[in-house]
């Protein structure tokens, strides 16, 4: 009776141990916290723009110009009286939503010409040198020139601004296909007459989700930086639409008198771009196996 009343209260406690494994996983991450909480914030405030916005960002009141933070106009106004509170608030949508699709894009396409350069010998030589050559030139000065022969709108800033990234995921494909295809396993599988795409999807895929993860969120990064630089240049989204990057070039000549007009969008745009880095990172942890065990 003894044995039996001491085995109840351990079986008992046996289901709480994962809740108590991920809080402690939870505490020794907080860079991921951070991070999602960030981007969470973020991605609240692009979905709800509609609502917390407090005048029409396009709105021009010439009364009201340059005016500084007022019960009004929270982060003031700029040289036409728009509200740059609204305006912000807009203007997170372009940033999230072009550095989701770039993300997506450049690592599938990306994914794909890797994965055919690491196991299809004869294309190897055709794809890295078209990758080498895209990645002579900067992406920044890639992006410019792609804009200048197209029409500025959202999606040519997506594709001028993925097709520069495309290159840094292939490479790191290639790479990781080039080491697995050597495995074991891998090998095991081909001996057995499993077919290619089986065993890229069965074996190669999982083992590179990790560091695929992370180059996705250095992408959306890097995305949401290029669109800005583009956009403050004037060769990106067009002036009227609000973004962060047509906010700090309509507020770079009247700097000396309206700082506020660079620094909101400013702000908003370091905080996302952190947050990205920092969930890049706290994922990297979380789904490395290796890295995963030490917690």
């Amino acid at each position: 009776m003894s044995t039996l009343a001491t085995s109840t209260p351990d079986a008992a406690e046996m289901p709480a141990a994962p809740p108590r494994r991920r809080w402690r996983w939870l505490r020794k991450n907080p860079t991921l916290v951070l991070g999602l909480l960030l981007l969470a914030l973020m991605v609240v405030l692009a979905l709800a723009a509609p609502w917390l916005a407090t005048h029409d960002p396009q709105e021009i009141d010439p009364l009201a110009r340059l005016q500084t933070a007022s019960a009004e106009h929270r982060f003031g106004t700029d040289a036409l009286g728009r509200d740059v509170y609204s305006r912000a608030v807009w203007g997170a949508r372009v940033s999230l939503i072009v550095g989701l699709s770039v993300a997506v894009l450049a690592s599938v396409i990306g994914t794909l010409l890797g994965l055919l350069a690491g196991f299809v010998r004869w294309a190897d030589g055709p794809i890295m040198r078209v990758m080498d050559g895209l990645m002579a030139i900067p992406g920044i000065l890639l992006a410019i020139a792609l804009m200048a022969v197209t029409k500025a709108s959202l999606t040519t800033v997506i594709v001028a601004i993925t097709v520069p990234e495309i290159p840094r995921v292939v490479r790191l494909v290639r790479s990781l296909a080039l080491t697995l295809r050597e495995q074991l396993y891998v090998e095991a599988a081909h001996a057995v007459g499993t077919r290619l795409p089986a065993i890229l999807g069965r074996h190669v895929l999982p083992n590179m989700t990790a560091p695929l993860v992370v180059q996705a969120t250095f992408v959306a990064a890097s995305a949401v930086l290029i669109e800005a630089s583009l956009s403050f240049l004037g060769v990106g989204i067009p002036a009227q639409t609000p973004s962060w990057g047509n906010m700090m070039a309509e507020g770079r000549n009247v700097v000396a008198v309206a700082f506020h007009i660079i620094l909101y969008p400013g702000i908003l745009l370091a905080v996302t771009v952190l947050a990205i880095n920092m969930v890049g990172d706290g994922l990297r942890d979380a789904i490395d196996p290796r890295l995963a065990r030490q917690l």
